[in-house]
């Protein structure tokens, strides 16, 4: 076959005209610079720049990013040139379609928008003049002309081999769109222009209707062949476990996620089954095609669906579209992404970034494999990472609840903190664990326990939950712009500002910041469980006096006593440090502190937009243990013993304090409100009343009774007098 197509080609340059064959070499030698001049053509009113030619020189670098169709032809085939009117028509109609036309979205931007035909399935059309190129089809296999060939990031994925035509070329076209992306497809195809045709109506239904296995209301096939692969490798491990019996509970199935690396348009019926019903994590983008951030963000999002290839599962619902879904999951604004997993879900609020959706979702793949399982050694290679561990310990008595429990905590800890578990007696002796369950963080070797004072609390998600956004972040983590929220809300923040250009002072400020939270954190550990040692000691008392007399009624009233005292329920005290050459302008401004002057500490309660910078004596609060840990109960105390500084200006301040009141003391607010309405309505209708009282009488004729200047002093007349309009007043003189 080579040799047939290599004399093939040496025929044709016999019998094309020498002309002819120095314009092809020269073109193509030009690096397809007549293209870049040509005007191109129009196809339903849009521009249709020039197809690229590929040549040595770009064919690579081309070919290198998204999906590629080349076609490989001689200039003097005849099979290339019928076929090259009925390949330039198909260039044109997919090049200018819309591949949201379905949906409720304006036709897209052919240039510019991300919903184009070309950046929404990242798909392109090329050819290569194979007369020109010989060496170079050679190498791609190229064995007739003339040859079409997809390729992929580089790869060559098929070569096709239907009919000729525009209607055969077509139907290859369609079914790998719908690979790329599942569900995006008419399900009878599409409406196809005559070759040379220069326009097409794209609403129309196709003359000859593809017969696809697809409904549009539920998903395409090809939306659920997506993950075919891994139903087929979950269906072998299941067979084989059910003829070796051989597998333990601690074992996982071999299960690929994402093996196309793309991510998966949903619709209601396709994420019921996918998601909804299944135990499969999944990240999803909720978007809007005309929303500027959803715009922007999809390239990305379709870099980071590459990316996690056979790892994790990647989607994403049309809003516009599917609007009972997205109302169903809570989406009130676009892009919003849910990592999904059990039913379970859990929104992602980080940046958006590649490298940090990419962080995201590969933290999202190990909680996608289930909370781990670790011993001592496996936890120690743990602690080295420096991440914040929760460590979960169990026995041989803990129940599937508990462990169900366990698996739905995990989810929130995804992007913020790692999960595992263990039944090590090394690990239990090391941490002092005497009764199971319990959980714990670890964070810089530190351990923190979750108080639970009876087995079911450790079920109690809502609470082990709080207490885990407590402490999932370093004892003294960096303020960013992704984590100040957290940060910040409901604490006392104890913030040092420091600076890298000075090295030393700059670990030295980390470092007695650290040594003053831990110093801190034991301190409170110590007064808590005195705290709570003196409220049992308080029951016993209760429950022996009763004993004494004898009185079983305050007997049962004493047993019943719940000691309810908890950490989380007082307003905690955080440590963090913030970079000040980085953040110097907000420093400046909200705090007044500039770095330039040297390392400071604040001690900031954002929650009512202040905050203290001196010590008792009047001095800066620096990165020193001591200097912290002197203002810190000065802070804390109610009332504070120093005076704060605001935030905020005085007008806002006040209107901040107002709203803070009425949301904190509503009752008492609506009290106030009234009182003060009534006060005002009295004062209004008296002063109304004292008004009235001055003018009445006032009419044309006066008052009818009254002598002298006893009556009433209103009007011209006074009918028992002398004084009148006529008579000039009291002077009885009379012109």
């Amino acid at each position: 076959m080579k040799s047939s197509l290599w004399a093939w080609s040496l025929f044709s340059l016999a019998i094309v005209p020498f002309s002819s064959a120095t314009d092809v070499y020269k073109r193509e030698e030009a690096g397809g610079a007549l293209n870049d001049e040509s005007p191109g053509t129009t196809f339903n009113g849009i521009q249709v720049p020039p197809e690229l030619e590929l040549n040595p020189d770009n064919f690579r670098t081309t070919i290198g990013d998204g999906y590629w169709f080349v076609k490989h032809f001689s200039p003097s085939c005849p099979h290339c040139q019928k076929i090259a009117p009925a390949w330039q028509t198909l260039y044109e109609f997919y090049y200018t379609s819309n591949p949201l036309l379905s949906s409720t979205a304006k036709a897209a931007n052919t240039e510019a928008s991300m919903n184009s035909f070309t950046k929404y399935y990242d798909f392109h059309f090329a050819e290569m003049n194979c007369l020109a190129f010989m060496d170079l089809c050679r190498e791609q296999e190229v064995k007739f002309f003339p040859t079409f060939s997809l390729y992929h990031n580089g790869e060559l994925v098929e070569q096709y081999s239907g009919a000729k035509s525009i209607e055969g070329l077509s139907e290859f076209i369609e079914e790998k769109l719908e690979s790329i992306r599942p569900g995006s497809r008419p399900a009878n195809g599409v409406k196809l222009p005559a070759p040379g045709e220069k326009s097409v109506d794209v609403t129309a239904e196709p003359d000859v209707p593809q017969a696809k296995d697809k409904d549009p209301a539920a998903g395409s096939k090809a939306g659920e062949d997506h993950n075919e692969k891994a139903a087929q490798v979950a269906q072998t491990s299941e067979k084989a476990k059910s003829n070796t019996g051989t597998k333990t509970s601690k074992e996982k199935e071999a299960v690929v996620y994402n093996p196309q690396g793309t991510s998966v348009p949903l619709t209601a019926e396709s994420f019921q089954k996918f998601v909804t019903r299944t135990h499969d994590p999944w990240f999803i983008k909720f978007y809007a095609p005309w929303c500027p951030h959803c715009q922007a963000l999809a390239p990305t999002w379709l870099a980071m669906a590459k990316e996690m290839k056979g790892k994790l599962n990647i989607g994403e619902v049309n809003c516009d579209v599917e609007k009972r879904l997205c109302k169903d999951a809570g989406v009130n604004a676009y892009p919003t992404m849910l990592f999904f997993k059990s039913g379970e879900k859990v929104e992602y609020e980080g940046l958006r970034g590649l490298g940090d959706l990419i962080s995201y979702a590969q933290k999202a793949v190990d909680t996608g494999a289930g909370v781990q399982y670790v011993d001592a050694a496996a936890f120690k290679e743990l602690e080295e990472t420096g991440d914040v561990i929760f460590l979960y310990f169990f026995d041989h008595a803990t129940t599937s609840e508990d462990f169900e429990a366990l698996e739905r905590l995990a989810l929130s800890l995804v992007g913020h903190a790692r999960m595992v578990k263990t039944d090590s007696a090394i690990l239990a002796d090391r941490f002092k664990i005497s009764t199971w369950p319990r959980l714990l963080v670890v964070r810089d070797g530190r351990p923190t326990y979750f108080n639970a004072l009876a087995p079911y609390d450790m079920r109690d998600n809502p609470r082990v939950l709080d207490w885990m956004r407590s402490v999932w972040l370093p004892i003294v983590p960096e303020l960013t712009a992704y984590n100040a929220k957290e940060i910040m809300e409901n604490k006392y923040v104890v913030l040092g500002i420091l600076s890298h250009k000075r090295s030393d002072e700059f670990r030295l400020g980390q470092a007695e910041l650290k040594n003053a939270a831990l110093e801190w954190m034991d301190k409170q550990t110590q007064l808590f469980r005195l705290e709570r040692q003196e409220l049992r000691d308080a029951k016993q008392l209760r429950i022996e006096e009763a004993e004494d007399r004898d009185d079983q009624r305050a007997l049962r009233s004493a047993k019943s006593m719940h000691i309810s005292i908890r950490e989380e329920d007082k307003k905690q005290v955080a440590f963090a440090w913030v970079d000040g050459d980085f953040w110097d302008r907000w420093l400046r401004t909200t705090y007044g502190i500039d770095v330039k002057d040297g390392e400071r500490v604040i001690i900031n309660d954002e929650d009512n937009r202040r905050y203290w910078d001196t010590t008792s004596s009047g001095a800066n609060i620096v990165p020193s243990r001591t200097s912290i840990l002197e203002t810190i109960p000065l802070v804390i105390s109610d009332p504070p013993k120093l005076r704060s500084k605001s935030t905020i200006g005085f007008f806002e301040a006040t209107f901040f304090h107002t709203r803070s009141f009425i949301s904190s003391h509503p009752i008492l607010s609506i009290i106030i409100f009234i009182v003060t309405f009534m006060i005002a309505f009295i004062g209004y209708r008296r002063r109304a009343f004292r008004r009235s009282n001055h003018h009445h009488g006032g009419g044309i004729l006066g008052y009818v009774t009254g002598t002298g200047g006893s009556g009433g002093s209103g009007g011209f007349f006074r009918l028992d007098g002398k004084e009148g309009l006529l008579h000039g007043g009291s002077t009885g003189k009379v012109d």
